[in-house]
């Protein structure tokens, strides 16, 4: 195994358990509920079901990305220990948090000219940068070295995809996603925008379906068109669902009969507190290796 310090965002969404068992390390952001600052820590300040409840409930979100000093506070400890350190970015079409991690990345170096410290820019959000995450994991655990991990990871971070659905429309209309018009008309047609990360990082609205079962047949049937190998595809799948969970069970059904030949079961993850702040309860997301991203 390659001895250098694999880490990531708390965006990554995967448990504490798959972090600690693929040796990945995070930074938190943090998110305000109520008028009151928490850190996004996988749950453990306050639980995600709990989280979700205040937001049906009606209580405002905000949140704040990871600051330049945190970023110094957080890298140094393992600079000191004479570590290398990959960190891998929520996207930069999201947050602009890539930014404050490069500025620290600077000040550091200067401070430690013998060590290495790399920042990549994932493209990629919730689960999916936790997806993208796992694979370096792989590539770390297999001997690779720092700089060949972080070579493999510009090369092929476009082939993360991610899709996503919500049966609720409050909380893209509150987000500017969805206009106040069309989420009315959305509401009254049980309307299911199906959203995707586009090839600059972002989030897109693609197509509007309805009914969320047309809906999850739609994700196979893109799964099936962009899955590496198609329906033989070998690979994994995550699934991040914000409180929805029985849904997300009902959608990892139906990949996991479609695609028999993945190296495991679907891993479904809760969407954390700070995507879940702008996506809000009844979200969907699904990722996969595919073909390049091109638009």
């Amino acid at each position: 195994m390659s001895d250098f310090v694999l880490s990531t965002c708390s965006t990554q969404d995967l448990s504490d358990e798959h972090c600690k068992r693929r040796n990945i390390e995070y930074v938190c952001f943090h998110f305000e509920i109520d008028e009151e600052q928490y850190p996004d820590d996988n749950g453990k300040t306050m639980r995600f079901k709990d989280f979700y409840d205040k937001m049906r409930a009606g209580s405002m979100t905000k949140t704040s990305q990871v600051n330049v000093d945190e970023y110094v506070n957080y890298f140094e400890p393992f600079l000191k220990e004479g570590k290398d350190i990959l960190h891998i970015s929520l996207s930069s079409g999201i947050s602009g948090t890539v930014n404050s991690a490069n500025i620290a990345k600077d000040m550091l170096e200067e401070k430690y000219p013998e060590r290495k410290l790399y920042v990549v820019d994932s493209l990629a959000a919730s689960s999916g940068l936790g997806l993208f995450v796992d694979k370096l994991a792989d590539l770390r655990d297999e001997g690779k070295s720092i700089d060949e991990v972080r070579d493999w990871a510009e090369a092929n971070k476009l082939k993360v995809h991610h899709w996503f659905f919500t049966s609720d429309l409050t909380y893209l209309i509150r987000g500017g996603r969805v206009s106040k018009t069309a989420g009315f008309v959305g509401k009254m047609l049980n309307i299911c925008p199906l959203l995707n990360v586009a090839v600059d990082g972002s989030l897109q609205s693609r197509e509007k379906i309805r009914g969320q079962k047309k809906t999850m047949e739609r994700v196979v049937a893109i799964m099936e068109e962009h899955a590496q190998g198609g329906t033989d595809y070998t690979g994994k799948c995550f699934i991040s669902q914000s409180d929805c969970p029985e849904d997300a069970r009902m959608m990892a059904d139906m990949i996991e009969a479609k695609f028999p030949k993945m190296a495991e079961p679907v891993e479904i993850n809760y969407i954390g507190t700070t995507i879940g702040s702008h996506t809000g309860p009844g979200l969907i997301a699904v990722f996969f290796w595919g073909d390049e991203r091109t638009n």
